[in-house]
């Protein structure tokens, strides 16, 4: 590849990049939007996936954290806080409502779930390239033997 062409290739990833972080911004705030309807609606009006509730919340929390993790990847720590407090503060909310209960038990999924989410995406932005190429290696290289035949 010439200089020329390096330095489009280079444009159209970081681009990519871009555009990754943008949805993955605007993702995360529509599923915040989607959390805090959830936990603070009447129980009736409160949507459910399945019966294991636990799963349901560290899900949730754990696709934000990832989500404002790929879309802020240099601001993880602040980014956690921020899931965190939301959560707390989501939780604490609940004791305004004569229906809902507020639950140190639901709290800690919810923390683990976001804690668990930026994780894999400091892991997944980190590893990416080695990631990315698992696939295209050869699972095994042919012997000496083999490639002189």
């Amino acid at each position: 590849m010439s200089p020329p062409q390096c330095g489009e290739a280079a444009e159209r990833m970081r681009q990519r990049v871009m555009d990754l972080r943008r949805a993955a911004t605007l993702l995360a705030w529509l599923l915040l939007a989607l959390i805090a309807y959830s936990t603070l609606s009447p129980i009736g009006m409160r949507p459910h996936i399945g019966t294991w509730v636990h799963v349901e919340r560290f899900g949730a929390y754990a696709l934000l954290g990832f989500l404002f993790a790929t879309a802020f990847p240099r601001r993880i720590p602040l980014i956690l806080a921020m899931v965190f407090g939301v959560a707390a503060a989501f939780e604490l909310l609940q004791m305004l409502s004569a229906d809902r209960h507020a639950r140190v038990e639901d709290l800690a999924v919810k923390m683990a779930g976001a804690a668990g989410g930026g994780g894999a995406s400091w892991f997944a932005a980190r590893h990416w390239r080695r990631l990315r190429g698992w696939q295209s290696k050869p699972k095994f290289k042919p012997s000496p033997v083999e490639s002189s035949a």
